[in-house]
């Protein structure tokens, strides 16, 4: 895809598992797709990225050990984003209103907080495949599903 380039902004929380997750496999589906994408994360509070998600990422080559968790106000350019994604309905519901062209998703999550790893990586898969399909999207030039249940991929479990 030639243009220029979209900026993502992740919301979640505490931005230290979903949104984290949700960042990483979408700069990763990107990076496959030969697609640039400015990508960042954040939460409406900042906490710390939990052990279980780098876990997780790292058995799917994704490196999560530089991530810290972050707030709004610490995302650079912050009320400048194509899309702006909540992963979780509390964060849903504390975003902010964006100005001018800023497109707003919601694809809820389950919390893997306190689960197994084997929970995390339920949590993961399904957001690989969300957002695989959210990239797969954008590089094709259409128009990028309005919410989890309305992913191709999705639909098609």
């Amino acid at each position: 895809m030639v243009g220029i380039m979209k900026r993502v902004l992740i919301l979640c929380t505490h931005n230290s598992a979903r949104s984290q997750m949700a960042e990483g496999l979408t700069r990763e589906a990107a990076r496959r797709a030969g697609l640039e994408l400015d990508v960042h994360s954040a939460g409406t509070e900042a906490t710390r990225v939990k052990d279980e998600a780098k876990t997780v990422m790292a058995d799917l080559g994704i490196d999560l050990s530089g991530h810290t968790s972050k707030t709004m106000h610490d995302v650079p350019d912050a009320q400048n984003f194509d899309y702006v994604i909540t992963v979780c309905d509390s964060a849903n519901y504390a975003c902010p209103v964006y100005p001018g062209e800023t497109e707003r998703r919601h694809y809820p999550f389950t919390d893997p907080s306190g689960g197994s790893l084997e929970c995390w990586r339920e949590v993961r898969d399904q957001m690989k495949v969300q957002f695989d399909a959210f990239v797969d999207a954008l590089s094709k030039g259409k128009e990028v599903p309005a919410t989890y249940a309305d992913s191709p991929a999705v639909k098609a479990q």
